[in-house]
């Protein structure tokens, strides 16, 4: 057996190597890069509408990914909560808050290439602890149940379900707090005045 062939067949299974891609696989490629691409955006720009408008593209592009999976359920619970809850959420809260919507310096951090140096660092430690971990692994989508409504279920409801009520009440907490805020600097102001 050639070292070609050999690296062609990394799974050890018979299944599609390392060097011979689907085209499920380089359409994941592909919207992962997006998905980094938009993710970064959100982070960087200096626009709080834009960041949650480029969030809307990193959420969607993961939903496209959970398609990809054969996760139907999951992608349609991506786009139906995250995108079109939390981000309404998230738009909601900066309306409520008074945020400033344009360009602000204060928002600017000065600390922003120590972060950068650590977010680094826990991203290539991230990416070697599970690339070593699931390098000769090969998933056959085609035979798996794992992505279905029922799977998700029941993993939701049975394994899942007290950080996903402890979640809810966090975002409630999250929506009561921006309107007590909201509500404290309009009061502070009627006082000035």
């Amino acid at each position: 057996m050639s070292a070609l062939a050999a690296a062609a067949d990394l799974s050890g299974s018979g299944g599609p190597g390392f060097l011979s891609p689907t085209g499920a696989e380089v359409a994941f490629v592909l919207i992962g890069l997006v998905v980094l691409g938009s993710a970064l955006l959100v982070v960087t720009t200096k626009q709080i509408v834009h960041a949650a408008l480029w969030l809307v593209v990193t959420l969607g592009g993961l939903a496209a990914e959970y398609l990809l999976l054969t996760a139907e359920f999951i992608a349609w619970v991506q786009v139906l909560i995250y995108i079109g809850a939390v981000v309404v959420l998230l738009l909601f809260g900066l309306m409520l808050t008074r945020a400033p919507i344009g360009r602000s310096a204060e928002l600017d951090s000065a600390s922003k290439w120590p972060a950068l140096l650590v977010a680094g660092a826990a991203a290539a430690t991230l990416l070697t602890v599970v690339v070593d971990a699931f390098h000769a692994a090969y998933l056959d989508l085609g035979e798996t149940g794992d992505g279905s409504a029922r799977v998700t279920g029941e993993s939701l409801f049975r394994v899942w379900v007290l950080p996903f009520e402890v979640l809810s009440v966090l975002l409630l907490a999250a929506l009561i707090g921006a309107i007590i805020l909201s509500r404290s600097r309009g009061d502070d102001a009627d006082r000035r005045r």
